[in-house]
C-alpha cells in the first residue's frame, strides 16, 4: 500500500529542551516509535568555529539551521552515541544518521562504528554522508577542506569493501592499506542503507547516488531537470527512480520570530512533494510546539494528516 512514512527530526530542538540531556532525546525517540514514527534523524559536528553563524541566526530559532547560520555555541551531541541508546530501547523504528560529515573521520574506523550500529539495531540504520560545509571544522580537525569530496569519494569505496569481504586492500590518493579484517560486519551484508543529499542535485551527488545511494533526501527542492539528469544516469547504470527512496519534508513557516508555526498549513504545503512521489517526510517538532509533552501528538498528527494528504491525491 502506497503510504508515507514520517521521519522526526531530533537535532536541532533546543527550544523544546533549553536544558542539555541526552536522555530526553531517547525518551523522544521512543515515544515516537509508539505512535507510528517510521524513523528519526540526528545530525552531526564535532566541533563549530567562530564563522558558524557568518550569514546570520535564524530570526525564529525554532526554525531549522542551515549553513551558516548556526550558532557556534550550539552543543550537537555524538549522534552515534545517541543512535546506539535509541537502538538498545526500540524495535522497528529507522535510525538515520544524516548527515555524518564523513571526511572528518577515518573510513575504517567509520565503518567498524556503522556496521556496529548496523548489527545493534538489526538493520535499522541509514547513513547520509556529507562533505559538510563549515571550512573551520575542517581545519580544526586537520582535514584539507578543499579535497573534502574526493575524501568522500574513497571513504565510499572502503565503506563498500569493508562491510562485504575480508580481507580489505585499498589503494588511494588519501588512504592506502592492505590486507586488514573489519569486524564484525554490519547485520546486512552491504552494510547500512545510504542516502544522499544536499543543496542542489549536482554531478557528484548523481554519480554517488547511481553507485552506492537507494535514498535521495535533498536540502531544498530538486527540479524537474535535475530529477531527470538523476533518473537517466540510473537507467543507464541499470537502475530506475523507483529503487530510489524520495526524502522530503515539512517547514514550518512563522509569523515572526516568537510564534510557532502550524502544523496543518506545513503539511498542506508538503503536498507538492507527495504529487511528485515523495514518500517519506521530516518534521521537526519544535517548530510546533514548545512543549517535549505535546510532540507525542504532534507525531501522530503528521503521521496520520500526510497521509490523509496523499490519499487526496488519489
Amino acid at each position: 500500500m502506497d503510504q508515507v512514512r514520517s521521519l522526526m527530526v531530533l537535532s536541532e530542538n533546543w527550544t523544546l529542551r533549553p536544558e542539555l540531556s541526552i536522555s530526553d532525546v531517547v525518551d523522544l525517540a521512543v515515544a515516537a516509535e509508539k505512535v507510528g514514527v517510521d524513523g528519526i534523524m540526528l545530525s552531526d559536528h564535532i566541533v563549530l568555529g567562530p564563522s558558524a553563524n557568518a550569514d546570520g541566526e535564524p530570526e525564529n530559532v525554532r526554525d531549522y539551521a542551515a549553513p551558516g547560520n548556526q550558532d557556534p555555541a550550539t552543543p550537537w551531541p555524538s549522534p552515534l552515541v545517541l543512535l546506539s541508546a535509541i537502538a538498545a530501547r526500540t524495535t522497528t523504528l529507522r535510525l538515520v544518521f544524516g548527515a555524518i560529515i564523513a571526511p572528518l573521520r577515518h573510513p575504517l574506523n567509520t565503518a567498524k562504528d556503522l556496521g556496529t550500529l548496523d548489527l545493534l539495531s538489526k538493520g535499522r540504520l541509514i547513513v547520509i554522508p556529507t562533505v559538510s560545509w563549515h571550512e573551520e571544522e575542517f581545519r580544526a580537525l586537520g582535514v584539507d577542506f578543499s579535497k573534502r569530496g574526493a575524501i568522500l569519494d574513497e571513504q565510499l569505496e572502503i565503506w563498500k569493501l569493508a562491510w562485504s569481504q575480508d580481507p580489505v586492500t585499498f589503494k588511494g590518493e588519501h588512504y592506502a592499506f592492505d590486507d586488514v579484517f573489519v569486524e564484525p560486519k554490519a547485520y546486512r551484508p552491504t552494510g547500512p542503507t545510504l542516502w544522499f543529499g544536499g543543496s542542489s542535485v549536482h554531478p557528484a551527488l548523481i554519480r554517488r547516488m547511481v553507485e552506492f545511494g537507494s535514498g535521495l533526501n535533498p536540502f531544498g527542492a530538486p527540479t524537474d531537470s535535475e530529477l531527470a539528469q538523476l533518473s537517466s544516469a540510473l537507467v543507464q547504470a541499470g537502475r530506475s527512480m523507483e529503487e530510489i527512496e524520495m526524502v522530503g519534508g515539512i517547514r514550518g513557516r512563522f509569523n515572526s520570530a516568537h510564534d510557532l508555526a502550524d502544523l496543518d498549513a506545513a503539511m498542506d504545503d508538503s503536498i507538492e512533494q507527495l504529487r511528485q512521489g515523495y514518500r517519506t517526510m521530516c518534521f521537526k517538532p519544535s517548530m510546533f510546539t514548545d512543549s517535549v509533552s505535546e510532540v507525542p501528538e504532534i507525531c501522530r498528527r503528521v503521521t496520520v494528516g500526510l497521509n490523509e494528504r496523499l490519499a487526496r491525491l488519489r
